[in-house]
Order: structure tokens, then sequence, then C-alpha cells
């Protein structure tokens, strides 16, 4: 049996509120956690079937050019050698969140500094290692090379196509010219952000093995499905015939979303060896060859009256990609709804550069966006001398400001007035670096949050056994969110039964479908589809005990009515099955849907070294209901983190010679460390959204990081005097500034 719910109209009750004993809501431990520290919850990489030989990937020495000779003859011979595979079905990028269409192939042309072009297989994988330096690969390098955006802005153009049919390539109305000419204040600058790496815990890896014509894949990716049917499309074989299994994901941040090149470089080696390969991506492997996200050059222009209403929003951003690709970095997504304006310009245009593959990272658009909006809005607040704050009050919409949408919920305002009081905002630092404490200049900064609420068709099957066990399977992923615990709790709550009696399968291709774990909409489309199944197994059950649905009650594993109880295990027979599935609707084609946040921080910035420190942190967010605090502030705060090595220590640094990556490991490349990050205070608001889905969520796994980044700039600014637009703030460009 199957049940389908569409988002055509509001949901004025949720089935989740009259639970007996509410699960939903408590901060409910990670119910897949004991099987994690315990080791019990297997990776892609601890897959080890028999025969298992190893892999390692080839990769070009030039950034652009033709691969004229690849010698591999002194690495055949060597022990334990299988194979030296260069087979042209191997992916030249990455794949992203596309859909179903085959990433870019062919592997004789180079584009980018370290492109894999073929693998070396062994019996282990230190033998594959020492083998693949004895490859020899030659190159006829090409002149034209593009390997620095900033040098070739003038090459700019409008991106090739929207492949998502939400980041919006060029949106007008009005006349920002004139309102900027007529403006009593004005902020004109340009924000630069730098390629980021996504930089996941656990690295990539994939394990094939082949049964007949049949590929299993185990692998480490966001949405199966999607990696499923772009492989299928690389091999040349029905989607049908490929499984992939990814029931533990540590940590993806899009990188993770769509195929790369290490699973299909095991898929082709195992199917020519007739044996399982593992290619498992060294970490300097994965910041050269899987994905990044995109540079940024910003202008935000803004002009305002003297009573500090938006007159004129313009914000026109350059990124980088790849010749062919069709995803560009959406900076302004945020621009179009966050503050209410008259004249508006939101424009993308790309630069094609030879650097590897340009891809989703978290909040892609509003994460790079915010950086430069919400300074732009602190400098305009210090021009008119009235409160940051205050600025985005008078500035507040009633509608979608381009379109007349009505908002699904918005308490944006909520956001900033809660949050200001709960960081003592209002004896902050008034002015930019008059507050010392020896050597430690210190400043107070905030920025808003917003992230639109995406919804994606998703799918999921829940079956109760004959003994009362309830199962959830969906190919669902939990890259670390914890999905398996929310849906846990969503059935608790709908079925009336004990958490230890449910059992979640996530990460199997052979599943029903869901929307992947990917703009924040997991626990939203995942949950609904869970809620459809649970809605229609409730009329089952009761059918089955003979009672109107109206009048039964589930708690404490059975159904309760007219003063019977039945048990659920004896309900249901032989069991119980329904596919549960949700889609988009009239709810999104006719509402603003997005989750809002505020961010107040306090930074110490030593006047001899420059060297920036945090020392403390408030967020105030609405994202609908929490299923769960524990795991929701949890998703905040690794949000707020993200945003905080944005604005102070992460950048992909290629060689403008060549586009090689020149930080390819965590030494180099710098995210926030434990000591670098304060105490950081986290509130959810009390919010139901009627529009969003029957669970009346929002995602939170992105929100975090949209408007946090700023936050520190501006308190770097409100501390020092020094305004810097290049991110990040690094002590080098603060040091010419600081005060004597």
């Amino acid at each position: 049996m199957s049940a389908t719910i569409k988002l055509d109209a509001p949901f004025s009750h949720s089935l989740v509120d009259d639970a007996a004993d509410p699960q939903v809501g408590r901060p409910l431990p990670r119910v897949d956690g004991p099987r994690k520290v315990a080791g019990q919850a297997r990776y892609a990489a601890e897959h080890f079937p028999d025969g298992l030989a190893h892999g390692v990937l080839l990769r070009a020495p030039v950034g652009k050019g033709r691969i004229t000779r690849l010698e591999a003859a002194a690495a055949r011979a060597m022990p334990g050698v299988l194979a030296v595979v260069t087979d042209p079905r191997l992916i030249r990028n990455g794949g992203d969140f596309a859909g179903s269409a085959a990433p870019v192939q062919g592997v004789e042309e180079v584009v980018y500094f370290g492109q894999p072009v073929g693998v070396v297989v062994a019996e282990t994988f230190e033998q594959a290692r020492a083998a693949a330096l004895m490859v020899t690969i030659d190159c006829a390098a090409d002149d034209d090379g593009v390997f620095d955006m900033e040098a070739a802005l003038d090459r700019a153009a409008p991106p090739t196509d929207d492949i998502f049919g939400l980041f919006l390539i060029h949106t007008e109305q009005g006349d920002v010219e004139a309102a900027m000419e007529a403006a009593a204040h004005r902020v004109d600058a340009v924000w630069t952000t730098p390629s980021h790496s996504h930089s996941a815990m656990e690295p990539h890896a994939a394990v094939a093995s082949w049964a007949g014509d049949r590929l299993t894949l185990d692998a480490s990716y966001q949405s199966p499905v999607t990696s499923r049917d772009q492989l299928a499309t690389v091999l040349g074989i029905a989607p049908e015939n490929v499984r992939v299994r990814s029931p533990f994901v540590g940590g993806g941040f899009g990188g993770k979303l769509g195929l790369m090149p290490e699973a299909a470089a095991a898929a082709i080696a195992a199917q020519q060896l007739r044996r399982p390969v593992k290619v498992a991506m060294t970490r300097q492997n994965v910041y050269e060859t899987t994905g990044r996200r995109p540079a940024t050059h910003q202008r935000l222009r803004l002009g305002a009256d003297a009573d500090g209403r938006l007159t004129a929003i313009a914000h026109e951003t350059i990124t980088d990609q790849l010749a062919g690709e069709s995803f560009f970095e959406p900076a302004g997504i945020a621009t179009h709804l966050l503050y209410a304006g008259a004249n508006r310009l939101v424009d993308h245009k790309v630069v094609r550069v030879n650097k590897l593959l340009a891809v989703s990272m978290r909040a892609p658009g509003e994460a790079a966006g915010q950086l430069g909006l919400e300074c732009a809005m602190d400098e305009l607040a210090e021009q008119l001398g009235i409160d940051p704050v205050d600025l985005r009050l008078r500035n507040e919409p009633d509608r979608h400001p381009e379109d007349g949408m009505p908002f699904s919920s918005r308490a944006l305002v909520d956001c900033l007035q809660r949050g200001a009081e709960r960081f003592g905002w209002s004896k902050r630092n008034r002015t930019p670096g008059a507050m010392r404490d020896g050597e430690w200049l210190i400043g107070h900064g905030m920025a808003a949050s917003v992230r639109g609420n995406l919804y994606g068709p998703s799918a999921a099957r829940v079956s109760i056994g004959g003994n009362g066990q309830v199962t959830i399977e969906s190919e669902m992923t939990d890259i670390g969110t914890g999905t398996y615990t929310i849906l846990t709790q969503i059935v608790a709550d709908l079925l009336g039964v004990s958490t230890d009696r449910v059992e979640v399968r996530l990460g199997d291709t052979d599943s029903p479908r869901s929307a992947g774990s990917g703009g924040s909409w997991g626990a939203a489309t995942a949950g609904s589809a869970v809620y459809a199944a649970c809605e229609a197994l409730r009329a089952q059950l009761a059918a089955a005990a003979g009672v109107p649905l109206e009048e039964a009650r589930f708690a404490d594993n059975a159904l309760i009515a007219r003063g019977a109880r039945h048990p659920l295990a004896r309900l249901a027979g032989e069991g119980m099955s329904v596919e549960g599935a949700t889609e988009p609707g009239e709810n999104n084609a006719r509402y603003s849907q997005a989750a809002y946040g505020a961010h107040f921080c306090e930074v110490r910035v030593s006047a001899v070294t420059g060297e920036t420190r945090l020392s403390r942190w408030n967020s105030v967010f609405a994202a609908g209901r929490i299923l769960n605090p524990r795991t929701a502030t949890s998703q905040a705060i690794g949000g707020i983190v993200f945003g905080i090595g944005a604005a102070l220590t992460e950048e992909l640094v290629h060689d403008a010679r060549t586009g090689k990556v020149v930080n390819r490991d965590l030494g180099e490349y710098h995210v926030p460390a434990h000591a670098d990050i304060p105490a950081i205070d986290v509130l959810f608001l009390d919010e139901r959204d009627s529009i969003a889905n029957p669970l009346l969520l929002k995602g939170v796994g992105e929100l975090g990081t949209c408007g946090s980044g700023a936050a520190v700039a501006n308190a770097i600014y409100n501390a020092t005097g020094v305004r810097v637009r290049e991110f990040p703030v690094t002590l080098d460009k603060l040091l010419p500034g600081l005060p004597d």
C-alpha cells in the first residue's frame, strides 16, 4: 500500500501534537550513537569483501593541456600490481546534485591540476600507491589556462543555466542607478570570498563489487540515488543494475551529493578485474579532486534615505567554474528576500577557470552572499549613525519584497530582538577601537541570517511486524545530522511505540527513493514521508481493531479505544507495510518559505599581532518545530563554526600559475579547532510553520552558517576600526590599520 501527501494546503493540525508520550521535541540522544562509539557503524572504507583489491588514482600533472603519453610498464611489473586502468569512462569532473545527468567524461583533455586520468590497482593499498608513483604521464600543456578569477573578471559572462530552477541568475525591478544617485546615504563596495573545501571528517571512499551484471557500491554519498543514476550513465548500464549503499556518512556539507571520481574508478576497475576494488582517497586527493565552493567577487550597493529606509539594493556577483558546468554560486539568493527596498538588482556572472569542479557547499549562495550583504548593512548603519539591529528592523518587509508572496512564517524581528537582549547588545562597544583590555581591542558585531526552506519529493516505507517491531526504510542518509534519531521520534509519536521498538534503515538505493541529505530538507522531506506512511498505518490499525479512527489513541505499543487496549503486534497480524511519499505542491508555489536567525558575538583583537579571538557568542533561530533540541543545536553550532571559519581562516589556495591546490591538507587548510571557538549559546524560538509540511518544521543544518561570518567581520571592525572586505580576515590584512 502507498500513501502520498502533497503540500497543497496549510496543515491546520499535526498528528505529532496528539502523541500520548511525546518524543518529538525531546533532546533524545542519537539512537545510532552506541553503534558509532563501539565501532559497529561501518563507513565506506571499512568494507572488506573477499578478494578485495585496492586502487590509487593517477592524476594529471598540469593545469590545462592534453595527455600525450601514459607509460605504465614499470608500474605493471611491480609486486602485487593487478592493472593500470585508463578506461575512457573514468570521469574527469565529480558530479553535483543535478539529477542523473552524466558528469563530463573523458580523460585525455586535462582541465585542472590533479584531474583523475587512471587508477592503479594492486593487492594492497601500499603496493598500489608505490606503483602509481612509477607511472609516467606526459602532457602537452596549453598556455591559455585561467587559474585566477580576479585576473580574468573581464571574461565574466552569465551562467549557462539555472540547474535547480531556484538560483535566479538575474532579477531587476525599479531603477537602482537613479535610486542610488538620490540616496541620502550609500554603500558601494566589493567583497571577495575565496574557494573553500568541504573538509568532511570522512574522506571519500568507494568499494565496488559485481555479481554478474549488477554492481553494488559501498560509498560515502549524501544522495545515493543521484550517485547511482550518474554512475549508471558513466558505465552505460541501467540504473536498476546499480545498488549504492551509504548507511553511515562521516560528513558531507555538499561535497558528497553527486558522483565523484573514486566511485567510477572503483566500479570500472572491479568490472575489468572481476573482483571487488576499493578506492579510498587520501586527504590530499579530497582537496585536489572532489569539489570546492566557488570563489566570489561581490559588488554590493545599498542606498537609504535619511531615516534609514533602503531605497536601493544591488548585489552583483562574479564567481568561477569549469567550462561546460552549469552550477554557479548564487550569492544573491538571500538578497532577494531579506530586506525591503523598492529598487533592486541581483545578478550573477561566471568566469570559466581551470580549477577543480565547483559544487554545492553548505548553504550554497547564502553563506558567501551574506558575508557581503550583512557587512554592507553594518557599514550603512555606521553611516546613518543608528544601531545595526535597528537598521534591519526598519527594513523588515511584510511580504516578499520582489514577488509579493506572503511569508509562510517569518520571525526575523523576534530573533533580532531576543538575540540583542540575550547578548546584552545595549551595552556593546559603540565606538570602533574604543574598548580595550591591555593589548586586546574588544568589539561587538551582529548579523541577520536567512536560509530558504527547500523541499523535494521523498519516500519511506514503514512496516509493523507481527512482533510489534516497527521498521523504517528509506534511501535517505544520515550525514551526522541525526536522521536515524528524528525518524525514530516521529514514528514513536505517530504509532505510540517505544523508541526501542523502532529500527531505521537508511542509505540504500534498494529502498524507497528520498530527496537526499542536502539543502537542509532531510528532516522535512524524509520525516513527512514517514508521517504519510504512519497516517495510513493508523487507519489500517483502527480498521483491524474495528473502531473509528477518530476514537483511536496510540500509546504504550497499542491502540486504545472504547476502554480496550489492542497491542499493535496483534493488530498487525503477519505484518503491515505502507510506503509513504511526499511532494511539493501549491504551498511551495504560493508562499515564500525560509528559516531566520540573528548572530551576536564579541571578539578580542591583539593590537600587537592582529590575532583575533572570539570570546562570546549568541544566536537565536526560528525554524518551525524543532524535532530534537539536542541534534538541532548541534547542527546550529556546526553551522556557526563553518561561518567562523569562512570569516577567519578558510581559504583554498590555488597556484595562480598552474591551478594546483597549494594547501591540500588539514595542516595547511585551516578549519577552526576547539581552541578557536568559545561556548556558543543557541536559542530556538517556539515556532510552527503550517505551510511548510505536516511536521510544521523548517531545516536548520545550513542556517547557522548564514550570516555568522559577517557577525565576526563586523565585530572585528568594531574592535579595530579596520574594514576588511577580502575574506578571510587574517592578521596581515589587519596589521596596517591597527592603532599604535
